[in-house]
């Protein structure tokens, strides 16, 4: 079964030996601390093992990772990034502040949010960020401790519906998601940057070949998305906020419309593209997004869970989700594939809307393992 097959890769990629983080000179990542809990359920015999790897942390929103197996994590409220790891620390891997974004004004749901590490990082050290400013959500590009300069301006903020996704395609541009700021009539205005995923250089102009001359608008009618991520058949995905009924998995295409706010979850209507999977809110309303082998997972936020789908050859659902990590961590949020074939997961308790246990918030590691323990 392929799923099987590829939760057995992602555990065999985490080695055996638990402890003290050691230097390999081999430049092979480190050993990690011991999973700090135990095999957690899921449908389809699925299971989940998290190791903690970083704790008392505010709010971690974003993960990037640095060439050196690292990873930038930014912090929504207090406008810092943080490189966490490669190297141990006491209680997992070291943690720093590398940089504080000073103009982020956070609020809401407002702050400093989606971070992406230039492909070309290894000679031009140059990383991205997208944040709430005084006026507006917008993306920096900054080299870490120096200045950051604005590259797009112009995004609406609100107290709510702010995205914040932010990444590299497999294209090379620079790819951004959108909330419609608590405004409807902006998801499906082509001349708003609000409730669409854009399309960008480096440099912060629309993208060649976008579907709107002139435009960055790659999608749009969106209400509110945070995560994206592609498989390795370069089909995009994301993650989007339903209003009360229907959150979404979306597979994103040029010019896409994806029906808000005439449309929430599936509506059978040809003008907009169904998504390719939803659930109710209260089982959802989930942030983050990851891709890895055949899988994707998203990190949610009301439903305190990971959501696991397979997917087909074609780019749909192959089965039902399953859930893991059920109420054991509380709100999760961000979720990133790591360079060794793990995920990273972060909490989101400190948001205003969780209940932060002493060492919230926390950066885990997660493997997955196939109901036989990962041997087929």
């Amino acid at each position: 079964m392929v799923l099987a097959a590829s939760c057995a890769a992602l555990l065999l990629a985490t080695g055996c030996s638990f402890g003290e983080p050691e230097p390999d000179p081999a430049g092979e990542p480190p050993n990690l601390p011991t999973p700090s809990a135990p095999a957690s359920p899921g449908g389809a015999g699925q299971q989940a093992v998290a190791t903690v790897l970083a704790k008392g942390l505010r709010v971690p929103w974003a993960i990037a990772f640095l060439p050196d197996g690292g990873a930038l994590v930014t912090e929504r409220d207090s406008g810092r990034i943080l490189q966490v790891g490669p190297e141990s620390g006491p209680d997992g891997l070291r943690v720093r502040v590398v940089q504080t974004i000073s103009d982020v004004a956070a609020a809401g749901e407002g702050g400093l949010l989606g971070i992406a590490v230039s492909p070309g990082y290894a000679k031009d050290r140059t990383v991205f960020v997208y944040y709430t400013a005084e006026q507006d959500n917008r993306v920096a590009r900054l080299q870490l401790g120096g200045q950051s300069t604005p590259i797009l301006t112009g995004i609406p903020k609100a107290n709510v519906h702010n995205g914040g996704g932010l990444g590299f395609g497999p294209d090379g541009q620079l790819y951004v998601s959108t909330g419609d700021a608590g405004e409807r009539p902006n998801a499906q205005d082509t001349k708003s940057l609000g409730g669409k995923i854009l399309r960008i250089t480096a440099d912060g102009k629309p993208a060649p070949g976008n579907p709107y001359p002139g435009s960055p608008v790659w999608s749009l009618g969106h209400r509110n998305v945070q995560g994206f991520a592609w498989d390795d058949a370069k089909r995009m995905y994301a993650v989007e906020f339903g209003q009360n009924t229907w959150d979404e998995i979306n597979q994103i295409t040029k010019g896409g419309n994806y029906g808000w706010p005439e449309v929430e979850g599936r509506a059978g209507d040809k003008r907009y593209t169904d998504p390719i999977t939803q659930w109710a809110t209260s089982d959802a309303s989930c942030s983050g997004l990851a891709a890895t082998d055949r899988l994707l997972v998203t990190g949610c936020l009301r439903g305190k869970r990971l959501w696991v789908m397979e997917l087909t050859d074609t780019g749909t659902l192959l089965g039902q989700p399953s859930e893991l990590l059920t109420n054991r961590y509380g709100r999760l949020r961000a979720v990133a594939a790591a360079p060794d074939g793990s995920l990273w997961v972060s909490t989101s308790n400190h948001d205003g809307r969780g209940d932060p246990a002493a060492d919230d918030d926390r950066l885990l590691r997660v493997v997955f393992a196939g109901g036989d323990g990962g041997r087929s």
